[in-house]
């Protein structure tokens, strides 16, 4: 899964940028999911009353509102961690709007009159900003979502990689850097994403069905821990698959 997210001021044409990223990429066969953060504190999708919130003011974590048109699932979990979110997703490409908290490409919009604030993560300017017939800012293009949105999806495809995590350099650091800067060195064209460690593995580890992160010197202590055992039994051979499944 790829994810990207397209920053800026209210009124800055974030919508519209998303709304046409989402028929170009479809148009093209690829699949996109969503996610909107929003900024209002009291913000709430359910409605007071009805049979739902009732279901939630009884104690329910999760709430399912089952209809002919949709299916919505509310979480009562307040402001949930985005990776946690972006787990639930399988689309090819999740668009993220207002979402900083995540280390991904971004597309940055702003006004006419304003000045776009753009990070070492930019793929691109956008907006109404673009309206101005600029065609790059500091090095970053420029790019009109109404009236060139097939060159702003082509960048995409081009160089957003597959998503990733949010560790710091003490964490990991075996490329050198933080996942921000590593990211950052990817879009530059500097490094591949396929250099990160955590890209590939010999071992993995799901809890609920939910694929877990390791940095290598996790990884190395499970291995090794579950080697340590493993090989006293057995049936244990040289290179063979090994899993192991724990349920409460």
């Amino acid at each position: 899964m790829k994810i990207l997210t397209v920053i800026g001021l209210s009124g800055s044409g974030k919508t519209t940028v998303i709304e046409n990223l989402i028929k170009e990429l479809k148009k093209r066969g690829h699949s996109v999911g969503t996610i909107k953060h929003i900024h209002y504190e009291k913000f709430q999708m359910d409605t007071p009353g009805k049979n739902t919130y009732r279901h939630r003011q009884a104690g329910a974590d999760t709430v399912v509102a089952r209809g002919e048109a949709e299916t919505d699932i509310l979480y009562y979990r307040g402001d949930m961690n985005i990776y946690d979110i972006l787990s639930h997703f399988r689309e090819d490409f999740v668009i993220m709007e207002g979402v900083r908290d995540a280390v991904a490409p971004e597309i940055v919009v702003c006004t006419e009159n304003d000045t776009p604030k753009i990070s070492p993560l930019t793929l691109a300017v956008s907006g109404r900003y673009a309206n101005n017939d600029i065609k790059e800012y500091k090095g970053v293009p420029v790019v009109n979502a109404l009236t060139d949105i097939e060159r702003l999806a082509d960048m995409i495809l081009e160089k957003v990689p597959q998503m990733f995590y949010d560790f710091d350099k003490e964490c990991c650091g075996v490329c050198g850097h933080d996942c921000k800067g590593f990211l950052a060195q990817v879009l530059k064209g500097k490094r591949q994403a396929s250099e990160c460690v955590l890209k590939e593995s010999d071992i993995s580890l799901k809890i609920d069905n939910k694929e877990i992160p390791l940095v290598p010197f996790v990884r190395n202590i499970l291995k090794n821990a579950v080697l340590g055992v493993v090989k006293e039994l057995k049936g244990y051979k040289e290179n063979a698959q090994i899993e192991i499944k724990l349920k409460k």
